[in-house]
């Protein structure tokens, strides 16, 4: 499975390929860069706070163990502006893709989450055994929370936890 898409300013892919196409010399300096304090504010707590380049190696590694991560570029620019991150729930009846995502400061105010959350729903709609996108958000974070309803998520109250609002998008019936 190829895990990349891209949107008129944006391209993401597998966050390891972009190194080894040169795109991204050094990762962790990257992530680290990227994970600021105020980015890293509505994240899980153990996420939260300064990020070193060896902290973010840390980091890289944990969540390569849970499932893909897209670095997501500027296309024009080809500096990382935000982060992916995907977890599929598989069954017999499709797959669900539980969601994350992030965007550097500098990215901020540009409508660039937009374009991003657009891209992954649009990528998500071109594999038919998605079934639905599913993405959970701090109740504090309104940015968030307006976002993923502009792109027609709705609220899985069933799936709610510790402070955390679930927002679902159903593709398949």
């Amino acid at each position: 499975m190829s895990y990349a898409f891209a949107t008129e300013r944006l391209a993401a892919c597998e966050w390891h390929v972009t190194e080894h196409r040169g795109e991204v010399a050094d990762l962790p300096a990257a992530v680290a860069t990227m994970l600021t304090e105020p980015v890293t504010l509505w994240l899980p707590p153990s996420w939260q706070g300064p990020y070193t380049r060896a902290r973010a190696a840390a980091w890289i590694e944990e969540r390569d163990a849970e499932g893909p991560v897209l670095l997501v570029v500027d296309r024009e620019t080809r500096s990382p502006v935000g982060l992916v991150l995907l977890f599929e729930e598989p069954d017999d009846d499709g797959i669900d893709v539980r969601l994350g995502y992030l965007l550097a400061e500098e990215a901020w105010g540009r409508g660039l989450g937009s374009e991003l959350l657009g891209g992954i729903v649009a990528w998500c709609r071109g594999r038919p055994e998605v079934r639905s996108i599913v993405g959970g958000v701090a109740r504090e974070n309104t940015a968030s929370i307006r976002l993923l309803e502009r792109h027609g998520f709705g609220t899985d109250a069933a799936a709610e936890a510790d402070g955390e609002i679930v927002y679902r998008l159903r593709l398949l019936s």
